[in-house]
């Protein structure tokens, strides 16, 4: 009746209602998005429900155009309305190019998973060549100690702790690999991305047994025909996409060829890496409401290294040494990865109710195989005055032996499912996870120190370190979660809540778990300017296969490895307390983000690190705890440009035996920058900074612990810039023939750790016949540029 009444009296003022919801494509409603009528000064924004309501003079046609920053325009035309008039558009997401900047919305983020921008590292300088993980790891909480490596550290968790979505489906990375030189492609491929969300704790229940973080890829899905194609010293990737409407693929191939980077490295040799990926997406939409998925990847990581010499200088002004060492022997690593997926999904209706059901398996093949002999001479050297002053400290030989082969299948068939009902969105999914794993490994280092093998037993040769694994494992994995997401709008502001739980069992330790995990975000109606969140939960980390095996000596004595069936997964509990504030300055947009943290551990399995390589003790007998907290301002420091500085400061503490230690992660301090500027005079050379500085970790001598004796490497520093300038582009390309169809083309050059720092990776302990060890260090590479040419189309 009220609405009657209304609808009669704007009538007589020859007033029309228009009101409605604006959301996104994912049916989330946009808050502050303007919706105004086309020929007038008539307008309005969405309030925190993404709610709108205005009132126009009545015409017999009136244009009505929603707008918001990082969105598509979508325009609605009335013809002859009739008050009231309910319009409740989708709007979805844009990039608005200006000689290929990109300009975003600052999202108020209300849950522990942000959205990461990565088209805008795409032209920035990657040692790696791995776009994503690039980004990530200048991100707040994230660190990376190997510019030759995907992996990174969250929030003084392990490599081992961070888990990898592609499109919903779990991936993993190889086991085996020790080193940056080893490494080859992410199984990401950046120019196949659409949609990148990332978490530094705290997540839903809906991801898996992971302690640290997680990263969610979602791949593009081409509307059109497209693609892109690249090529650098390092080497090059192509990317063809393809769509008919109901039917879309898309193809990547990648190549990657860093023997010239390797080369800077302090041994010197033949370096030959042969990293080749393929990947593709295929999708099928008989329907509006039903779709079929595929997703594959082949990955073959080849590499070969046969060393001739290497000479290292390092310690202080006043106490310097002097490494060298000639080498005979080679090194030939290989790491192979197959990977499939089909997903069937079922939309039942337009409120966000669907269901999945995924099949998939994953399977590597790994192989390291060196024989490596050498002999070193370890030296004094320095001066006092005019006069040389150093001596001989160590003469010897060693000779470095593994034949190590792994091969890992993972079969998995999970269901999942989302139930909107009103202001919930109910999520909830069943797994069934099958291992087989096969190892064959066996490892021995001789040394021989002034003619003496260590350790020394007269009338004897003996090896300084040895180890064999004959290992065959078939374990069976169940898991399960439930969650809802409730919205609550109020005079006070608008919330969100998220509670859920997971559970999970493996019958290979016959243990389950409950994993409840909870989060609140809320947004001030008074100043929509702040958002603020609080999450945690209690997390665990389901043991792989490297975290339950345990060194052990046969009947001969003999050290071999067992597989420990009385492990436990490891314990975090979680909570964090968060915000971000988003301003304006300078006229350009700004966010700035706080979180602190802390995690109480238990059920630990303590491990070193080295380089990339963990070691865990396989059993847990250790707890601790981590605190700490993460800031980063997020802008346009330069205008159309984003960038962003983060800043984290961190404290962690394990007890090992009754001894308080460091954990190996301990990084006390990093701060990254990201930054990306365009020259006003000449608007079409874009230049990109990336720049680390962060603590250095705690490490201690082979086969020893943190709670015999530790010390700190080297603080990371580095800085890698380059410069991009367009050939071809926005106000810049023909409007017909062969080079109309490229949406641009840019040539670059790079220089990779421009200042030049010897950063440090590991260290190799020589032992001298009275058992004193030396730390020799082990650099990372040094200043190296690089040419790219890029193009789009």
């Amino acid at each position: 009746m009220l609405v009657a009444m209304m609808s009669t009296a704007l009538a007589m003022n020859g007033q029309i209602k228009i009101s409605g919801t604006v959301v996104d494509e994912f049916n989330n409603p946009l808050e502050f998005a303007t919706v105004r009528i086309q020929g007038t000064t008539l307008g309005v924004n969405t309030d925190l429900k993404g709610h709108y309501e205005i009132s126009v003079p009545a015409k017999d046609t009136i244009d009505v155009v929603f707008s918001c920053i990082g969105y598509s325009d979508v325009k609605r035309r009335l013809i002859k309305p009739v008050s009231p008039v309910t319009l409740s558009p989708k709007l979805y997401k844009s990039v608005v190019e200006l000689a290929e900047v990109q300009v975003t919305e600052y999202k108020r983020q209300t849950n522990t998973m942000q959205d990461i921008d990565v088209e805008v590292a795409k032209l920035t300088p990657s040692a790696s060549g791995n776009t994503v993980e690039n980004v990530i790891t200048t991100q707040a909480g994230v660190s990376s100690k190997n510019e030759m490596s995907a992996q990174y550290m969250v929030r003084g968790g392990t490599y081992d702790e961070n888990s990898v979505y592609i499109n919903g489906i779990e991936v993993y990375r190889p086991q085996l690999v020790s080193n940056g030189q080893q490494e080859g492609l992410s199984i990401i491929n950046g120019d196949m991305v659409q949609k990148v969300t990332f978490s530094t704790g705290g997540f839903n229940a809906e991801y898996s047994d992971k302690m640290s973080s997680v990263l969610d890829i979602t791949y593009k899905e081409p509307q059109s025909f497209e693609g892109s194609l690249s090529a650098s010293l390092q080497g090059g990737s192509l990317t063809l996409g393809h769509s008919t409407g109901k039917f879309s693929q898309m193809h990547g191939v990648r190549y990657k060829r860093n023997s010239s980077m390797l080369g800077s490295l302090e041994s010197k040799g033949e370096y030959d890496p042969q990293f080749f990926d393929y990947q593709t997406h295929i999708t099928l939409s008989p329907s509006k409401k039903f779709k079929v998925s595929l997703l594959g990847n082949v990955s073959i990581n080849d590499y070969s290294f046969t060393p001739a010499n290497r000479e290292t200088s390092f310690g202080t002004s006043t106490n310097a040494k002097s490494f060298l060492v000639y080498f005979d022997g080679q090194e030939k690593d290989k790491f192979h990865t197959y990977f499939g997926a089909l997903q069937m999904n079922y939309k039942f209706n337009d409120k966000g109710s669907d269901l999945t059901l995924t099949g998939s398996a994953y399977r590597t093949d790994e192989l390291v195989s060196y024989d490596i002999h050498g002999e070193y001479w370890l030296d004094q050297a320095g001066t006092s005055g005019e006069e040389s002053v150093g001596g001989e400290l160590g003469v010897g030989k060693y000779h470095e032996h593994a034949r190590n082969r792994l091969k890992i299948n993972v079969y998995s068939a999970s269901l999942k499912g989302n139930i909107g009902l009103n202001k919930n969105n109910i999520s909830y999914g069943v797994q069934f996870r099958h291992d087989v794993i096969y190892e064959r490994s066996r490892e021995w280092q001789w040394r021989d120190s002034a003619g003496y093998s260590l350790p020394h037993i007269p009338e004897q040769v003996n090896v300084i370190y040895s180890m064999s694994s004959s290992n065959d494992i078939s374990t069976n994995r169940i898991s399960a979660f439930v969650q809802d997401t409730y919205r609550l709008y109020t005079g006070a502001g608008a919330f969100t809540f998220n509670a859920g739980v997971r559970y999970s069992y493996w019958d290979f330790n016959k243990e389950s778990l409950i994993s409840p995990r909870f989060s609140i975000g809320y947004v001030p109606e008074r100043n929509n300017r702040f958002a603020m969140r609080l999450a945690g939960g209690l997390y665990y980390q389901s043991p792989f296969y490297k975290e339950y095996r345990i060194q052990s000596t046969d009947e001969n004595g003999n050290s071999i490895i067992v597989l420990n069936r009385n492990i436990k997964s490891q314990r975090s509990i979680h909570v964090i307390l968060g915000g971000d504030y988003s301003f304006r300055a300078l006229n350009r947009p700004f966010k700035l983000t706080a979180e602190v943290y802390y995690k109480n551990l238990s059920n630990l399995i303590p491990y070193e690190v080295e380089n990339l390589k963990l070691s865990y003790s396989g059993i847990n007998s250790s707890k601790g705890y981590i605190a700490g907290v993460d800031f980063k301002i997020f802008g346009q420091f330069v205008e159309g440009s984003d960038s962003w500085i983060s800043f984290s400061l961190m404290k962690t503490q394990e007890e090992i035996n009754g001894v308080k230690v460091p954990l190996p992660t301990d990084q006390r301090y990093s701060v990254a920058i990201f930054f990306t500027d365009y020259f006003p005079k000449f608007p079409r050379i874009k230049f990109s900074l990336r720049g680390i500085i962060s603590d250095g970790l705690p490490t201690t001598a082979p086969h020893h612990t943190r709670a015999q004796s530790y010390f700190r490497q080297p603080a990371y520093k580095r800085v890698d810039v380059g410069l991009s300038y367009l050939i071809l582009g926005e106000g810049h390309k023909p409007s017909s023939g062969f080079f109309s169809h490229f949406k641009s083309i840019w040539l670059g050059v790079d220089a990779f750790n421009l200042l030049d720092i010897s950063n440090v990776s590991s260290y190799y302990w020589v032992t001298d016949v009275n058992r004193i060890q030396y730390a020799v260090p082990n650099y990372l590479t040094r200043r190296q540029f690089n040419v790219r040419l890029t193009m789009n189309f």
